[in-house]
């Protein structure tokens, strides 16, 4: 495994997510927080835990890139971009899970699904970019 290829995949992959999970959730999908505010915690207890969301972001960036690096590193982009939908659709069960569970309105779920599908996409694209095997697999 190519580790100095690897831990920039990590950082790389985390910054992306932190960025397009504001862009999501801190920009487009604030209205509709807005609208339904009375289900999340207030702004102040979010902050107060927010070192658990950056942690939690880490873990699924790293998560991501590992299992790429070890299951399907050197191949091409279409191979990266159906990896990353299918992390995504994997990732995106817990957003229908949460619209059966929770008073979360359709439309609300089905833009965490597509925001995330794309998100997923995008890591799987950067992640092929970034990361490179130490010697190609034969496949």
């Amino acid at each position: 495994m190519n580790m100095k290829r690897l831990l920039l995949a990590i950082v790389v992959a985390f910054v992306i997510v932190f960025g397009t999970d504001f862009l999501i959730h801190g920009v487009w999908l604030s209205s509709d927080y807005e609208a339904t505010k009375e289900l999340w915690r207030s702004e102040s207890e979010m902050n107060a835990r927010f070192h658990w969301m950056l942690m939690a972001q880490l873990i699924g960036a790293a998560t991501f890139v590992i299992i790429w690096a070890k299951g399907f590193a050197g191949r091409d982009l279409g191979t990266a971009i159906t990896f990353g939908l299918l992390m995504g659709l994997a990732q995106q069960v817990w957003a229908i899970i949460d619209y059966v569970v929770m008073p979360v309105p359709g439309a609300l779920a089905a833009k965490w699904v597509m925001a995330g599908l794309v998100q997923c996409v995008l890591l799987g694209i950067v992640t092929a970019l970034i990361y490179k095997p130490e010697s190609s697999p034969e496949r």
